[in-house]
């Protein structure tokens, strides 16, 4: 059977994220780490392309974004799917608005949502403004992300800028009126010339509706709220049975060990918590620049304590403290050593016996997930919304089942990084 949903997704948390989304659902879903270079596992409902496209230049994001596509059509997927993140952080070129535009060319079509809101974790849009807990993003500590920095909650103004056509706005009234009345502005908005509509929600009923209202639209955008209410259209049709068991996964064993690269206010949060319970070891950008062997002095802490629970690898700070060592390094090249070293360590960690792994920051587990070799993810159970349990798929032959929770940085309970083990098998 073709699959029934293809997923693009521009980091590798918001993939993971997603995935989850439509497990939770009831869409056996696997999330594979690039273009997929051989067949998909059998049974599969949903597949979700993970890529590291959401802070490369723009015409690159696209070029990677078509790609993936061409193989989501070459497998006879029924609907597309873009995903970015909940809090829509990008660039002023994009790259929401390009990469969008490139696939409704693509695709010959006219008219597709933005909509990134995830009530569940307190991302809501009214009136076109995203919202983050009780303020405006722009208040948030998105405004201090150092890779994309989030200053104008309006996001038809934060799309406009990006794109060539025109955007609209599917505003809170028409939305609490439902499918109907949803379809109704979707189709006065193409008559004005519209080809992308940001779209209200501010609960998960209200995701429903608009899932229902794109069921015959070739590709949506949005976070990963939006694929709550898709299943339900593939019920319908009887595509999709409704007593699909999703989240299981394989038992996995092994040591177990966080590795934080994320320097959102969340993480900051679990950091704190986690250093308060169990070891942990900071990476200081300023001694990589120096050359220092952090990623040996990390390993070398690490082996005699992991026998005894899990360890914490974090590079997480606050914003004066990152602004200080961008001022220093430059933003890429400070990022860039992070990166690679968590990796490293990450690699490390996995010969020294982790084989149930945390990665919180959708950079870093990019990083993570490549100096790993892995290929893909089987989805599991959610541990907070928007984060479940993975299990890593790779061609290594003799390797050992990988257990791995990616965490965006701006997601979990505080408690996250001590309460994750208690959702394995």
């Amino acid at each position: 059977m073709a699959l029934l949903l293809g997923c693009i997704a521009d980091d590798f948390t918001g993939g993971t994220d997603l995935a989850g989304m439509l497990v939770k659902a009831g869409m056996r879903t696997v999330q594979m780490i690039g273009i997929p270079q051989g067949p998909l596992p059998d049974g599969i409902d949903a597949v979700v392309i993970a890529l590291k496209s959401r802070t490369i230049a723009p015409e690159v994001a696209i070029a990677e974004s078509l790609e993936a596509l061409r193989w989501l059509r070459a497998a006879a997927c029924r609907q597309i799917y873009f995903k970015y993140c909940s809090t829509f952080d990008s660039t002023a070129k994009g790259n929401i608005g390009p990469v969008a535009e490139a696939l409704l060319a693509e695709l010959k079509s006219g008219f597709s949502i933005a909509c990134p809101a995830f009530p569940a974790n307190g991302r809501t849009i009214y009136k076109g403004h995203l919202f983050v807990g009780d303020v405006l993003l722009s208040d948030s500590g998105m405004r201090n992300h150092p890779l994309t920095p989030m200053t104008d909650a309006n996001l038809v103004r934060v799309l406009q800028q990006q794109v060539k056509g025109k955007v609209g706005l599917v505003d809170y009234v028409t939305v609490a009126g439902g499918e109907g009345a949803i379809r109704t502005r979707f189709a006065a908005l193409q008559q004005d010339g519209c080809n992308l509509a940001v779209v209200d929600a501010i609960t998960n009923a209200d995701l429903m509706a608009i899932g229902a209202a794109c069921a015959d639209m070739p590709l949506v955008t949005a976070g990963s709220g939006v694929a709550l209410g898709l299943p339900q259209n593939f019920r319908k049709t009887k595509l999709l049975a409704d007593d699909v068991v999703a989240d299981t996964l394989p038992a996995t064993s092994g040591l177990r060990a966080v590795v934080s690269g994320s320097c959102s206010i969340a993480t900051q949060g679990q950091v704190a918590s986690m250093r308060t319970h169990h070891p942990a070891f900071q990476v200081d950008p300023l001694d990589l620049a120096r050359g220092d062997d952090v990623i040996g002095a990390a390993l070398e802490w690490a082996k005699p304590l992991l026998s005894a629970g899990p360890v914490l690898i974090y590079a997480t700070d606050n914003p004066e403290s990152v602004k200080a060592v961008q001022v220093q390094l430059g933003a890429e090249k400070a990022g860039n050593l992070v990166e690679g070293a968590l990796a490293a360590i990450a690699q490390g960690l996995v010969s020294l016996g982790v084989g149930q792994l945390i990665v919180a920051g959708g950079e870093t587990s990019g990083a993570v997930v490549k100096a790993l070799g892995i290929n893909g993810l089987r989805i599991g159970p959610e541990i907070d919304p928007g984060v479940p349990w993975t299990t890593a798929i790779t061609d290594a032959p003799g390797a050992r089942p990988l257990a791995l929770a990616l965490k965006s940085g701006n997601f979990g309970t505080v408690d996250f990084f001590t309460k994750a083990w208690n959702k394995l098998p």
